[in-house]
């Protein structure tokens, strides 16, 4: 499927997304990644199995779209939350911690290129020149606005390691979501987001639960004024975007969700500025540019060009 609702909701997980990591920054000045994490995946969890609840109570929905669908898809979508939430998340926090953040925004890079492999490979999905024209596009806009500053008392061992890491975790966020695919199409995007979610939040608390530290993974659970950017972030970030992500992937092609999702590394950069006063010069203008008109290329190129033809 290829409609325009999939891609009109990638972009504004992009663009959501974007606002929510600026949250997540200021966040993350004061909270360890993991449980910076845990405690967001909590927040969405509560957020959508609340929603559904409530659905059920005015009977908008039911129990009926978990009670029909095949034990074997319903494994499947656990499988994706695990890989794609739970492994992938941690891979990537512990690479963050190696290679900092700049690093890790160019190895995001992988993103996109990884999806469109992936929906290659196990969807046979068949991108016009168009597509290829835009994932160009987009990629080196997020490539341009990614700073490559190499992070201060780190051998050449550990970068490399980083980068292996942060490679592994964004190929498998890429590979988690394609390969629930088939499923998103017929199960409504609701029950779909909360079952990939409780997957992965219940092997993320495990982790956090028989790590080292443990006490201070769940201390964020205890109000304090890390709350005020950390929960707005979180009904952002993990609430709100997880359903638009997941609808993005439900109705378009995978490779093309995920290249619309790939920009919000440039929107980011763009709101830094606008909220944290974060540089933006000629760099970021140039990549906003590359991105948004890859963006218009992926998303109306195909069909200006019928219109000329």
């Amino acid at each position: 499927m290829n409609h325009p609702l999939g891609q009109a909701c990638a972009l504004l997980t992009a663009i959501i997304w974007a606002y929510a990591l600026v949250l997540f920054k200021r966040s993350g000045e004061e909270v360890p990644p993991v449980a910076l994490n845990l405690y967001k995946n909590t927040v969405g969890l509560i957020l959508l199995v609340a929603t559904l609840a409530a659905l059920i109570a005015v009977g908008a929905d039911s129990l009926a779209p978990l009670r029909e669908c095949p034990q074997g898809d319903i494994a499947l979508l656990l499988l994706s939350g695990i890989i794609g939430i739970a492994l992938a998340d941690s891979l990537f926090f512990h690479a963050l911690n190696l290679i900092g953040v700049g690093l890790i925004s160019v190895v995001d890079c992988f993103y996109a290129p990884a999806a469109i492999l992936f929906s290659w490979l196990l969807l046979a999905e068949r991108l016009t020149v168009f597509h290829y024209v835009g994932a160009a596009l987009v990629v080196a806009g997020v490539f341009t606005t990614s700073r490559h500053t190499r992070p201060a008392h780190r051998t050449h061992g550990q970068i490399l390691a980083g980068m292996l890491l942060a490679s592994a975790a964004v190929a498998m966020m890429a590979f988690g979501i394609v390969i629930a695919k088939p499923v998103l199409e017929e199960m409504p995007v609701l029950w779909a987001t909360t079952l990939r979610m409780a997957a992965g939040l219940f092997f993320l608390a495990l982790f956090a639960l028989l790590g080292r530290g443990w006490q201070r993974h769940w201390g964020v659970f205890r109000p304090s004024r890390i709350w005020r950017s950390a929960l707005p972030a979180s009904v952002l970030g993990t609430y709100v975007c997880m359903i638009l992500w997941v609808a993005g992937f439900k109705y378009t092609y995978a490779s093309v969700a995920a290249l619309l999702n790939q920009t919000s590394v440039v929107f980011a950069t763009v709101l830094a500025a606008l909220v944290l006063k974060e540089r933006f010069g000629a760099r970021q203008v140039a990549a906003l540019l590359l991105a948004l008109t890859g963006v218009v290329v992926v998303t109306f190129g195909g069909a200006f060009w019928t219109w000329l033809t």
